[in-house]
């Protein structure tokens, strides 16, 4: 099912992800996010953008059982293939050249919290709310790419805090790092997303647009610098032997389960 795009406003479109229950990253997340922003360039076109998911988690990341298995084959170019993909799909959301609204209303984990931190603001549904850079934690490398866009939502200090040491943060933690600039009771969540993007009307679209890539220019800068670090070394990192028994240990304790593919002797 793709996502569904209302619009709420004269000029708010509400994006619901529902790739799957938890929306795991996956291609089909992949292609839903492609679909759904063309569908919003074409459809929509003089809308800002609430972005949000359904039940209790906003995004779970990536779908580990699909890339722990990828990682293990040790397929350099497989590797390199997914993450170009990959890559491209976060830098359209984080350069979007209209307001987006990350409306968080459920837990947000590794590649879900980079999907919310891609959005311009983010406000969240107040309760148990848990946020969580794991990546490290699960053994794999934090992309360079992903490295500039958290530094430039929420700042070096905090990006290194949570992309090294992986902590599940609760909302209050999330406020105070700048992951979540605003909260609101879960069933008016969609309310304060769709009125804060429309404090951008859509004749305004033209500056909005100018001044957040201009906001991005050192940021994009550095991405550009970077991409050779992604390049040389991100496939060899998660395909790494230590990474892959990282990945088996975490997969074991999430899941509850053994894996599913086999390990590199």
């Amino acid at each position: 099912m793709s996502w569904s795009i209302e619009r709420k406003h004269d000029h708010v479109a509400v994006v619901t992800m529902n790739t799957n229950k938890v929306n795991a990253q996956n291609a089909t997340f992949f292609d839903d996010l492609h679909a759904a922003f063309d569908r919003l360039e074409t459809e929509f076109d003089d809308c800002a953008v609430v972005l949000t998911g359904t039940g209790k988690v906003f995004s779970a990341g990536l779908d580990l059982d699909h890339h722990f298995a990828m990682f293990a084959r040790q397929n350099i170019k497989e590797i390199d293939d997914w993450f170009a993909a990959y890559r491209a799909t976060n830098l359209r959301l984080f350069t979007y050249p209209r307001p987006t609204v990350a409306a968080i209303n459920g837990h947000a984990y590794a590649g879900g919290f980079i999907t919310a931190i891609g959005c311009d603001y983010r406000i969240a549904a107040q309760g148990d709310l848990q946020f969580a850079l794991n990546e490290v934690q699960i053994g794999v490398p934090m992309p360079a790419v992903y490295c500039e866009i958290i530094k430039y939502a929420i700042g070096t200090q905090a990006a290194a805090e949570t992309i090294l040491f992986g902590q599940v943060c609760d909302l209050a933690a999330a406020s105070r790092l700048g992951v979540v600039q605003k909260t609101a009771v879960a069933d008016q969540l969609l309310d304060a997303a769709i009125a804060w993007a429309a404090n951008v009307p859509p004749d305004c679209f033209t500056a909005y647009a100018f001044s957040k890539r201009a906001l991005q220019a050192t940021t994009m800068a550095a991405i550009d610098s970077a991409a050779r670090l992604d390049l040389d070394f991100l496939s060899r990192g998660m395909s790494h032997p230590q990474s892959l028994q990282a990945n088996a240990r975490r997969y074991r304790e999430l899941k509850g389960r053994d894996i599913n593919w086999t390990l590199p002797e």
